[in-house]
């Protein structure tokens, strides 16, 4: 499952990335429908679907602030508002690299994309980074 946070959730980026993805592609709103979700909730929602994977441009509020777990992926994208529409094609190419193929080894990651890098960490919070390959 892919998570859109309320900022993202323009149809035309879900249905992009679902033609390509084989599982749910939602907002967050889903998971608690008819309620404002703050930032610090955002955790405790994705800790209650199964093994999801969150997607924000909001990288102030999330990369280095929030806590790996192993229940869900954390995937900050770092572009501009006016540039979400390249979202989709960047997830796709990380999803392809070896890092990042199955939901398995996504879990426990934050990730923070740009159009030229990727950079996670984990558990351990060390910043690992790597310009794109493919």
């Amino acid at each position: 499952m892919i998570v859109f946070d309320e900022n993202l959730h323009d149809q035309r980026i879900l249905a992009a990335i679902a033609a390509w993805y084989p599982g749910q592609v939602v907002s967050v709103t889903v998971l608690r429908p008819q309620s404002i979700i703050k930032d610090e909730a955002i955790p405790e929602l994705l800790r209650q679907a199964a093994q999801p994977t969150f997607v924000t441009i909001n990288t102030s509020d999330f990369w280095k602030r929030i806590e790996p777990s192993r229940g869900y992926c954390i995937i900050n994208v770092d572009l501009p508002k006016e540039r979400i529409r390249e979202i989709p094609a960047l997830l796709q190419r990380l999803f392809r690299s070896s890092e990042f193929k199955t939901k398995a080894a996504r879990m426990g990651k934050v990730v923070r994309l740009t159009p030229s890098r990727i950079e996670y960490y984990e558990s351990d919070r060390r910043v690992r980074s790597s310009p794109w390959t493919d």
